[in-house]
């Protein structure tokens, strides 16, 4: 402390941008860990509800994005948290500024508006007749982080010093985000299994290409290419595409030329099932059997040939 001409000790000075930016940055960070645990626990009902209506394109990305804004910014928020209680034992009037207690009244209004929202839409959900277990979940979630943020701030703007409890809530949210984002690997599964993953459905966006550029090309010549060479076209810059990871061709077999029967093989790394909820392809399926089933993409891990036929009477021929 300083001394003053009176030998009277001051008032410690203030470090007021240390105090803005610590408060603001823990006040971000905490609402960029509760969305992105809201999100984990919205995807981890979407892979045990799935939803028949709902084909959670993006699931994956979700998840991953959820995962990684955890492994980051909730430590973060610990840290500046732990970082600001120590500042607060040392000099107390910190604790009492204006700026820590606006933010905290701010985030108090944000949560008890959130938690409003949540019941009303809840009960407006129930009184149409439209409640599932996956709405439930999910509605429940946003109701418990809200409600334990609430809780939690709520109590300690109304206290003169720290809870001895801030400890135990700590604990228990490092605990309870630890275990939610390990859970998470078993489904996501590891980098590896991603970017493989990644590349099995690059080969699939890639067959499918193949597929419309070959009935495409029965259209309009009223035969079916020899190889694949033969649908690359300099002035459209058409090239056929080859596998992503080894960079060899795909494989194209002429099975029946008067039935207009074909097929496609790829190697994959994976089994199609074990991709997660894969996104929406980037090419639409443009064929279909004489029985106007749209062809199937489901595959095995390893080498696996789809066998098409073009059926004359969906893909007749184009006319000059």
């Amino acid at each position: 402390m300083d001394i003053n001409p009176k030998n009277e000790l001051a008032i410690p000075k203030r470090n007021l941008p240390r105090d803005v930016f610590l408060h603001l940055f823990a006040m971000v960070a905490l609402y960029w860990s509760a969305i992105s645990f809201i999100t984990l626990c919205w995807q981890y009902v979407n892979y045990f509800f799935p939803d028949v209506l709902n084909y959670n394109y993006g699931f994956n990305s979700a998840m991953r994005f959820a995962l990684a804004s955890l492994f980051i910014v909730f430590p973060l928020f610990m840290l500046s948290s732990w970082l600001l209680n120590k500042i607060y034992s040392r000099e107390s009037q910190v604790r009492d500024s204006k700026i820590r207690k606006w933010l905290i009244y701010l985030t108090l209004f944000i949560a008890s508006l959130v938690i409003i929202g949540d019941l009303v839409f809840t009960v407006n959900t129930f009184l149409n007749g439209e409640i599932t277990a996956r709405f439930v979940l999910k509605a429940l979630s946003v109701l418990i982080v809200a409600a334990a943020i609430f809780g939690y701030y709520l109590d300690d703007v109304r206290r003169q010093d720290p809870s001895k409890l801030t400890k135990i809530y700590a604990l228990a949210s490092i605990v309870i985000v630890l275990i939610m984002v390990a859970a998470a690997f078993f489904i996501v599964g590891s980098p590896v299994k991603a970017r493989l993953a990644q590349i099995d459905q690059q080969r699939t966006s890639d067959l499918q290409n193949i597929q419309y550029q070959i009935v495409n090309y029965w259209q309009r010549k009223q035969q079916l290419p020899k190889n694949l060479s033969d649908l690359e076209d300099p002035i459209s810059g058409y090239t056929v595409p080859q596998d992503p990871e080894t960079k060899m061709p795909y494989e194209y077999t002429l099975v029946d030329d008067k039935n207009l029967k074909f097929e496609l093989c790829a190697t994959f790394s994976l089994q199609g099932d074990q991709q997660g909820m894969m996104s929406a392809p980037a090419v639409p399926m443009m064929y279909k059997d004489s029985q106007g089933n749209q062809g199937n993409w489901q595959h095995s891990a390893g080498h696996v040939c789809f066998e098409r036929q073009i059926d004359k009477q969906l893909y007749p021929p184009l006319t000059k």
